[in-house]
C-alpha cells in the first residue's frame, strides 16, 4: 500500500489525484475504504451460519458462488499486481466466504 502512496505523490502533477487528496470528502474515503472493502464478506457471515446450522443449502447456488471465488481470485492477482492493499484484502475476504458457501452448498444443497 505504501508503494501506491508514494507513487500517487508523484504523479500527482501528471494525472492522478494527489495524496493526501485535497478535499475532505476524499480523504475520508481514502481513510474508510478497507473498512467498507470487509464489510461485504462479514455481511455473509450470517448465510454461512444458516447453511452449516441448519444442514441445507437448498436454495443456493454452488456454482454461483464458486464462480465468485474464482473471480475473486483475479482481482486479488489485479491487486497484487497493482500493489493496491484495499482490493487484496476485500476480495481475500470475499475469497473465503464466497468459498465457505459454496462448499455449504456443495455438501448440504
Amino acid at each position: 500500500m505504501l508503494f501506491h502512496l508514494h507513487l500517487r505523490k508523484r504523479l500527482a502533477q501528471k494525472h492522478l489525484e494527489p495524496y493526501p487528496a485535497r478535499t475532505p470528502w476524499l480523504r475520508f474515503l481514502d481513510r474508510i475504504i478497507l473498512l467498507v472493502g470487509l464489510g461485504g464478506p462479514l455481511a455473509t457471515i450470517p448465510q454461512i451460519v444458516k447453511i452449516y446450522g441448519s444442514k441445507s443449502a437448498a436454495d443456493i447456488s454452488p456454482a454461483t458462488f464458486g464462480a465468485y471465488a474464482a473471480l475473486d481470485i483475479v482481482w486479488i492477482f489485479y491487486g497484487l499486481a497493482h500493489r493496491e492493499r484495499p482490493i487484496i484484502w476485500a476480495y481475500s475476504s470475499w475469497l473465503v466466504v464466497n468459498t465457505i458457501v459454496s462448499a455449504g452448498a456443495l455438501l448440504y444443497g
